[in-house]
């Protein structure tokens, strides 16, 4: 069966679910570290935006991204950043973000390094933070710099290349 924009926004209340490539793939409930990492880079991005009035809004999951704004993809990034506030609807996002941070779960390491990792540069995110608390390290993609990805252990600084000068150290946030 393929799953269409209609299924996926007709899904029973409380049930998370990512559309891609026409199957849904259902979310499971984060865990409590997880939790405080989403909220706590969700918080300084926000807070960094809002000091530097910049453009740009930082919102968290639960989030709907119709990532090619063609409603085949719908994904649900546990923090993103949008600069472009045109593509902000009462939907979601209406079009790639400028940068989104996915915490990896157990049951999302697959999709978050290789399925999201794809999809994201394709689809046109500019900055992608895979932060991943059972090896603690993040990794940074630049996907304008067209260059390799950076890995950095959770005691060093993180900086955003979207917006620079925001940092974070992600073994603060736990």
């Amino acid at each position: 069966m393929v799953y269409t924009a209609e299924d996926y926004w007709n899904l029973p209340d409380g049930q998370r679910a990512e559309l891609i490539g026409g199957e849904l793939y259902d979310l499971a409930a984060p865990s409590r570290t997880h939790q405080r990492l989403v909220l706590g880079i969700g918080r300084a991005a926000s807070d960094y935006i809002e000091a530097h009035k910049l453009p740009c809004e930082a919102d968290i999951s639960p989030f709907a991204v119709n990532l090619r704004a063609d409603d085949t993809t719908f994904v649900e990034p546990d923090v993103l950043v949008v600069c472009d506030k045109s593509k902000l609807s009462d939907r979601g996002c209406e079009g790639a973000p400028d940068f989104v941070v996915e915490v990896v779960s157990p049951s999302s390491a697959h999709m978050d390094y290789v399925t999201k990792n794809v999809l994201y540069c394709e689809a046109g995110v500019r900055e992608y933070w895979i932060v991943d608390p059972r090896r603690r390290r993040t990794t940074v993609y630049r996907y304008e710099e067209d260059a390799a990805p950076v890995i950095l252990p959770f005691d060093v600084p993180v900086e955003s290349g979207i917006c620079p000068g925001f940092k974070v150290v992600v073994a603060d946030l736990m």
